[in-house]
């Protein structure tokens, strides 16, 4: 019986050695593993179009004109996609718009003609465009608008900006000092 006991006991002894954690010897803790910075959004809702300048069927004064569009949500400031609806006269724009601090709206500097009819698309390609900071893609939306016969318009960008209901700050530009002559390093 003792020596069916002793094997017993040896058994259970040499069973919970190899279950433990083997000892790791005392040295520097491991370097911190480097991990990237994510940032996880939550779901969101696509984007919806609320508010533009000029509004869907508005009839405004020919000239400069500084085009804005408002969407419902944040949006990203590298994504834009203003285009002239299909068989629809041309819109002469900048190529680039700018997102306002509000992080809704977009605002892009254009020149209409009088007389015209102009019908604008926004997100009208199958990807890029408008999307909001989940990277969410905007939904397709257009709007189209006239222009009178009134030969004074907005002739300066201070006067578009006003009649877009913009302030200074909102300028679609930015304006950069003219360094031309400036010796570098200086």
């Amino acid at each position: 019986m003792r020596l069916a006991a002793s094997i017993l006991a040896a058994a259970l002894a040499s069973s919970a050695a190899a279950a433990a954690p083997p000892a790791v010897a005392p040295g520097p803790p491991p370097p911190p593993a480097t991990v990237s910075p994510l940032t996880v959004f939550p779901r969101s809702e696509a984007p919806k179009l609320v508010k533009s300048y000029p509004a869907a069927g508005a009839a405004i004064a020919p000239g400069l004109l500084v085009l804005s569009v408002t969407f419902d949500q944040s949006m990203l400031q590298t994504g834009f996609d203003v285009t002239s609806s299909a068989g629809a006269e041309p819109l002469p724009c900048l190529k680039t718009a700018r997102l306002l601090d509000d992080r809704k709206t977009f605002v892009l500097l254009c020149t209409a003609e009088p007389g015209k009819t102009y019908k604008l698309a926004l997100n009208a390609g199958a990807q890029g465009g408008f999307q909001n900071e989940s990277e969410h893609r905007a939904l397709p939306a257009g709007f189209s608008f006239t222009t009178t016969t009134d030969v004074n318009g907005p002739g300066d960008i201070h006067t578009a900006l006003k009649a877009s209901g913009l302030r200074d700050i909102d300028m679609p530009i930015q304006d950069t000092p003219d360094r031309r002559g400036e010796k570098p390093g200086a």
